[in-house]
């Protein structure tokens, strides 16, 4: 086992934290890194090469948060409408450098199941959190809004069996705060012998 490669992926999943939007500074990020990113994470886990994850990129995550905005309006019955949430949806991106959505893209195999698919994107979007943690930049992933709803979907032309998995807001941070885990680990592995 190469113990250096061991220490440096343990404290990057250790450090990975999740980063709201307003703690991020507004800094923006170099294309080049967001790319580099994205190029990690399309080598998640995929049975039968299907890659079913996807993203979009928005460099303009005020223009993005305006639209996501009016996506809740839109997708929102009057009566469950929320004036507050509208105007959080329309602001959380003022300090963040860029939004991506990911979604999966459901493969034209029967055989592999829908949960798989879901798995490997989901997978995805995991090694792009941990990419930005090594990079040092801040990373929220949230399904808040219209992100979850089928209004999301008719926005980016999905189809029925493809989901949307989150928005994931990218932006530099001083902070990072301490991680916790709530639940001991032996208290969730049964070791089988």
């Amino acid at each position: 086992m190469d113990s250096n490669a061991f220490s440096t992926i343990s404290t990057i999943i250790k450090n990975r934290r999740t980063i709201k939007p307003p703690a991020m500074n507004g800094q923006k990020i170099p294309n080049g890194h967001i790319a580099a990113m994205l190029e990690l994470a399309d080598w998640a886990p995929t049975h039968g090469l299907t890659e079913p994850w996807r993203f979009v990129i928005y460099e303009d995550p005020i223009a993005f948060c305006a639209q996501h905005a009016e996506l809740y309006k839109q997708g929102t019955p009057a009566e469950n409408f929320k004036e507050g949430t509208y105007n959080n949806l329309a602001a959380i991106g003022t300090n963040a450098s860029h939004v991506i959505i990911a979604y999966m893209k459901r493969g034209s195999n029967p055989n592999i199941p829908a949960v798989e698919e879901l798995a490997a994107a989901s997978a995805a979007v995991q090694n792009l959190l941990l990419a930005a943690t090594a990079l040092n930049i801040g990373s929220f992933w949230s399904t808040g809004g219209a992100t979850l709803k089928p209004v999301m979907k008719e926005f980016l032309g999905l189809g029925a069996e493809d989901q949307v998995l989150g928005l994931l807001y990218l932006g530099y941070t001083e902070q990072r705060p301490e991680g916790k885990r709530v639940t001991p680990v032996e208290e969730k592995v049964k070791w089988v012998k």
